[in-house]
């Protein structure tokens, strides 16, 4: 099913006169399905959240919730974000760089919903929880070289339990993606530009819901991983979206299955942006990646070309 763009002739000039400091609607927080979720219904671990260094990580997601964020209403231009944290599945991690995308986001009018998603389960008593600072004469992390096939950069394909843990974070990032368009009218969002912005792992279970056989409104609009590769083989879906790609240098698998979904969305001829930066490894900012994203965004007509103009 082919959705059909909003036009965005008219937003422009709404969104001239803009105050000159946003003031972002206050955050709704809520649980992502009504009752138990499917599939996790017998997880036992507890909840388990650890803070460190202005780190936020969580273990044991069995019930999802999610953290809406809505832009000053003179700046809202209907474009929507589901924000998917990274972990590896096993945690979901957020802290500073996190608060800076989401401002980010509400600074350009785009709503955001941060999606906590099902991980896998871990002991309690394992996890943990001593807060050290990084040690600054620590090597650089050096990643297993991995084959990248059809774009797979999962590096446990085998893992059952991995695989099941996939499946059900892919199914609470389709959940987002459909609460997201069943209340587009009540948050003023255009069904035809909510997409999806995932972290790590996060960018997987994005890729997961965007190639899932599944109905157009539980799939994004369009894809920013940021060095979060597929964790499956890729195929590209009709109708394609466009993927904006980041990741750094030497991020082992991560960069080589990044580079392998670009080379799958230019094999189709379809729109995909990849920027490689030669910086150490979970360094990369907003700051960094940011500025050419917005215009992309615009370029691409997912938020209106005046108020990128005016950034």
């Amino acid at each position: 099913m082919v959705r059909l763009r909003a036009s965005l002739v008219g937003l422009a000039g709404l969104l001239m006169a803009c105050p000159a400091i946003a003031q972002p609607v206050p955050a709704e927080t809520g649980a992502l399905y009504d009752g138990p979720a499917t599939g996790s219904e017998s997880w036992t671990e507890p909840r388990v959240e650890t803070r460190c260094h202005g780190a936020v990580s969580v273990y044991n997601t069995s019930q999802p919730v999610y953290e809406l964020h809505r832009p000053d209403p003179a700046l809202a231009n209907g474009a929507a974000v589901l924000m998917l944290p990274g972990g590896g599945l096993r945690l979901l991690g957020r802290g500073d760089g996190t608060e800076a995308e989401i401002a980010a986001f509400l600074d350009h009018g785009v709503t955001v919903m941060v999606l906590e998603y099902r991980t896998r389960q871990l002991p309690a008593a394992s996890i943990n929880q001593d807060c050290r600072a990084p040690d600054p004469a620590a090597p650089p992390i050096r990643f297993t070289r991995m084959e990248i096939v059809n774009g797979n950069a999962n590096p446990a394909p085998n893992d059952p339990v991995g695989a099941e843990v996939l499946r059900l974070s892919t199914l609470d990032a389709r959940a987002g993606f459909a609460m997201l368009n069943r209340r587009a009218n009540e948050l003023a969002l255009d069904p035809a530009r909510i997409g999806a912005i995932g972290t790590s792992a996060g960018g997987g279970v994005a890729f997961g819901a965007l190639l899932a056989q599944a109905p157009v409104e539980e799939k994004p609009d369009f894809l920013i991983s940021i060095f979060g590769p597929a964790l499956q083989d890729v195929a590209v879906p009709d109708p394609a979206v466009p993927l904006y790609l980041v990741t750094e240098a030497d991020h082992g698998p991560v960069t080589d299955g990044l580079l392998a979904v670009f080379s799958i969305w230019k094999a189709a001829d379809q729109k995909v942006e990849l920027h490689v930066y030669e910086v150490p490894n979970f360094s990369m900012t907003v700051d960094l990646w940011g500025p050419r994203l917005f215009t992309w965004m615009a370029e691409r007509e997912l938020i209106p070309p005046a108020l990128e103009n005016e950034r």
